[in-house]
């Protein structure tokens, strides 16, 4: 027999009403404030045109004054009919009344935004910082490839045959699609990148500028300085990538690591745990372990994360660094294989979505000569790691024959002369751009070119994050006096002893994922029986179930359904959608049905029940999702589980409460009296 009905709006309900509301809000707060603003090109405009306004821009030091707009460009500056396309602009303002030229900054990558330089307020004192939207990744039209994102987080391995065939037929896939929707891949250079900023240079008013590039960004920046030398005034490089070295060299990142070695040979507690770390990086490269635990390891997943944890030295870069990532061979080397585990899942998780990956295509076009001739010549498998970098950059070799050729791509392709005043810094121990590269290739074509090398410090995390006062002075005293000023650098010995280690935090990562599974499948087989024996949760108690409890239902599904592909080796991406809804909206559907249902309650509302949480969750979850991207979408999922199904069980409340109630107070039928004769 149901229970007597309740008002329809009582307070419980107004207060849940209220909070579902805030979640809400909350939600679409998220969203939108991670929303890239929107660039398109505006009605009537013509190439060159520049539109700006005033706006803020957040920095390390707070936010600062600045304007924002849209510079318009040809798509294609070799066709007069190409259509326009439109970049971002900002320039964050100078403090001084009388400022220097201003610095024009150039990111790394490829397939990186250049509108994200938080490093900006080190430098405005006496300089405008410009940033440029790359076209291909800023602007209006952008080479997104979501095939090759899809081939990559589906890959077994990202260094096997099958992926790298996937990875190479999504490139062409992603070029196909590109053009039958109007975007000319042509356009798409460096050399016309180059042209964008000079565009943006003429149309601000400026004079002389300077540039401020790192990593690939130096490559651009070469570019600029071989194209319009009469517009620059000074250039620093950070990371030094002179032309041919978008593709990597074995024998430089041997070297490199020997280094490593070397100083691992003067660390006391790194030699106590291995003789020679180079050879033991090598044994161990020949015979990764197929498993950590019940856990299986990607042999290539591991070489390449190791590559790009072998780039910077310092603590900086986090649990990516190059002490954690020796410290993870070491350990294997003894039988412990957990940081290549860790490493292995880090690639799955972080590579897929790290890149715009047509832009990176289309800039390692530059190099594209350089890949097919390492690729004819059948790298030899001797090195300590392999080549993993270029392997898994060029699929093997197979994208030099996957995305279309450039007609600008052979213009720069060898190192020009240049009498640019030039500074080019690089750390020592800089596995990616090694400095050996610039100092051979680059520094003998600059006649008034200097070099500074940084010990025991990496790639470009290192030289940003280590010590910021020395790399703020020495680049603002170079661009304002053209003297090269080291004297705050202090000398950096690696630590081969951080802190933590990858092994450690594959130990956690491990324990929580089996703790909350292990109280997702407590959860599943407590709240049922105690639902039934108790005749439902009390007022209080099925608040908390309904408002609380599902961020352990949520981890708990989520970490459980990752148990399971993990150790089965299944091809599907931790933070897909499908995944994510799946694990997360059906446990927290059900956790907020049994925290909601009671034994008076009619079979038929049960039923209603039980299909109003679960469908409320699935889409309450499939809306999370969609609020933010990367791992945190998983806590806004479990939010959007959350709302939606307390969302539609709050509503069949609602009406079934208000229809008892109406049924209640509907007067009664008045009897019919009279002979039997007379009725009917």
């Amino acid at each position: 027999m149901e229970a007597s009905p309740n008002k329809p709006f009582g307070p419980a309900r107004i207060v849940a009403l209220a909070l579902i509301a805030l979640a809400v809000s909350g939600l679409a707060f998220l969203h939108f404030s991670h929303q890239s603003s929107s660039v398109s090109v505006p009605a009537g405009a013509h190439a060159g045109q520049l539109t700006m306004h005033h706006c803020t821009y957040n920095t390390e030091s707070g936010k600062y004054a600045a304007d924002c707009g849209t510079l318009v460009v040809r798509e294609n500056r070799h066709d007069a009919n190409s259509r326009l396309i439109a970049l971002p602009v900002t320039r964050i303002k100078a403090h001084s009344a009388h400022p220097g030229p201003p610095i024009f900054r150039l990111e790394g990558g490829p397939g990186i935004t250049n509108m994200k330089f938080a490093n900006a307020s080190r430098f405005t004192d006496n300089h405008d910082v410009v940033l440029v939207g790359y076209r291909g990744v800023d602007g209006s039209s952008k080479l997104q490839c979501p095939e090759v994102t899809s081939a990559l987080e589906h890959s077994g391995d990202f260094l096997g045959q099958k992926s790298f065939d996937s990875y190479s037929n999504a490139f062409r896939d992603c070029a196909t699609r590109l053009r039958a929707d109007g975007v000319d891949l042509a356009g798409y250079s460096l050399p016309q990148r180059v042209d964008d900023l000079e565009a943006a240079r003429q149309a601000l008013g400026y004079g002389r500028i300077d540039l401020l590039s790192e990593s690939a960004g130096t490559r651009t920046a070469m570019i600029y300085a071989w194209r319009y030398p009469q517009s620059i005034n000074r250039s620093v490089m950070v990371g030094v990538n002179p032309p041919g070295h978008f593709v990597y060299n074995t024998e430089t990142t041997d070297r490199q690591i020997r280094q490593f070695s070397a100083l691992c040979a003067q660390d006391p507690n790194c030699h106590g745990k291995t003789d020679d770390l180079a050879a033991t990086i090598k044994d161990e490269a020949r015979n990764i372990p197929d498993r950590w635990a019940f856990l299986p390891i990607k042999k290539g997943n591991v070489r390449i994360a190791s590559f790009f944890g072998l780039m910077d030295s310092t603590s900086a870069a986090g649990p990516i660094s190059a002490p954690m990532t020796l410290n993870s061979w070491i350990s294997a080397s003894k039988g412990d294989a957990s940081g290549l585990w860790f490493q292995s899942l880090m690639a799955d998780l972080v590579f897929p979505k790290a890149f715009v990956w047509g832009d990176s295509a289309s800039v390692g076009r530059t190099d594209a000569d350089t890949a097919a001739r390492l690729y004819a010549s059948k790298p030899d498998g001797g090195s300590i790691l392999g080549n993993p970098a270029s392997d898994f950059v060029w699929a093997g070799g197979q994208l030099t024959g996957a995305w279309p050729a450039n007609p600008d791509e052979n213009e720069y392709d060898r190192v020009r002369d240049s009498a640019v005043p030039t500074l080019m810094v690089d750390g020592t121990l800089d596995v990616a751009t090694a400095p050996e590269n610039a100092t051979k290739e680059l520094l003998p074509h600059l006649s008034n070119g200097h070099q500074v090398l940084l010990p025991g410090l990496g790639h470009t995390t290192d030289f940003w994050d280590y010590q910021p006062a020395a790399s703020s002075r020495l680049i603002n005293t170079y661009l304002d006096t053209g003297k090269v000023d080291e004297s705050l650098y202090k000398f950096k010995r690696v630590d081969f002893s951080p802190g933590g280690s990858q092994g450690m935090f594959a130990k956690i990562v491990l324990l929580v994922m089996v703790v909350f599974a292990a109280l997702l499948v407590l959860s599943m087989l407590w709240l049922p029986l105690r639902a039934h024996a108790g005749g439902g949760f009390d007022r209080k108690a099925s608040a908390a179930l309904r408002t609380l409890y599902p961020l352990v239902l949520g981890l708990g599904g989520w970490f459980a359904g990752a148990i399971v592909v993990l150790t089965a080796s299944l091809r599907v991406p931790l933070d897909g959608e499908l995944f994510a809804v799946g694990t997360i909206g059906v446990p927290v559907g059900l956790g907020i049905y049994w925290a909601w249902v009671n034994r008076d309650q009619s079979s038929r509302t049960k039923t209603a029940g039980l299909v109003a949480a679960l469908g409320g969750a699935l889409i309450g979850a499939w809306v999370g999702f969609h609020v933010i991207a990367g791992l945190m979408a998983v806590l806004t999922t479990i939010v959007g589980a959350a709302v939606g199904a307390n969302l539609i069980l709050l509503a069949l409340d609602i009406t079934r409460d208000r229809t008892a109630r109406q049924v209640a107070a509907a007067p009664a039928r008045p009897a019919l009296t009279g002979s039997p004769e007379l009725i009917g």
